[in-house]
């Protein structure tokens, strides 16, 4: 890891890798969805609704994902000061931002044909909503710090703050009574059927693809933003 932290050798694995992941998780989204919404029949007891499952849960799964992607960049930016670490904790705000507000707006769809309601302040949708809320700061603090020259620390720490939301979304249908269903699937067990749990998994690991490419390419943007500014700098500084 600390070989690809060289901006040269991240750019040369990133040129190629960006729009195979992209690529790749496009198909595999789309065919996951397709399978999910065309070919799965319909829920015993929530009928046609249950399919929006394919899109909520991978995108909940990635909206946790994108924060522990940040916490875990932020970390090694503070411990190792790899150089590109904090670019990726950036990189990977914006879309787990986009998940997260997904899994929110599909959640409330999903919610009032099956709860009668669209919002409810229980644990799982209060956190999740932190979580949106976390990602918004998260982004202002971000930038607030690149334009006005703070140190990349800041950021850093709040993002390594902000994880201690992730384990209450977690748990949070374990701790507190809720209308959110139980975790339906734990360590070596699941509680969803195989015609269900197997599109589900697909539609996960095809979002997941698509987010690494969106990473990706988010990072090569805004490395190229930094270089063009130290060239701009360097021909200033020459100039005068």
């Amino acid at each position: 890891m600390h070989g690809f932290a060289n901006p040269k050798r991240f750019l040369a694995l990133a040129r190629w890798l960006t729009p195979l992941l992209l690529t790749s998780g496009l198909l595999v989204s789309a065919a996951a969805l397709f399978w999910g919404l065309f070919h799965v029949p319909p829920d015993r007891l929530m009928g046609d609704t249950v399919r929006i499952l394919f899109l909520h849960v991978p995108a909940a799964w990635l909206g946790m994902g994108g924060w522990t992607a940040i916490a875990l960049s932020s970390m090694a930016f503070l411990v190792w000061r790899h150089p590109l670490a904090a670019l990726a904790a950036r990189a990977s705000a914006v879309p787990g931002l986009v998940f997260t507000v997904i899994c929110l707006v599909t959640g409330s769809i999903w919610g009032r044909p099956t709860w009668g309601t669209w919002w409810v302040w229980d644990g799982r949708l209060t956190s999740m909503l932190v979580l949106a809320f976390l990602y918004v700061a998260y982004i202002a603090l971000a930038q607030a710090a690149e334009r006005e020259g703070v140190s990349p620390r800041i950021p850093a720490i709040f993002g390594v703050l902000g994880a201690i939301n992730i384990p209450i979304i977690n748990r949070s249908v374990v701790w507190w009574n809720s209308l959110h269903q139980p975790p339906s699937i734990t360590m070596g067990k699941s509680a969803i059927d195989a015609e269900f749990l197997v599109p589900l998994l697909v539609a996960v690991a095809g979002f997941s693809l698509l987010f690494g490419g969106v990473v990706l390419a988010r990072m090569r943007a805004l490395l190229a933003d930094i270089q063009a500014e130290a060239r701009l700098r360097r021909r200033a500084m020459e100039t005068n």
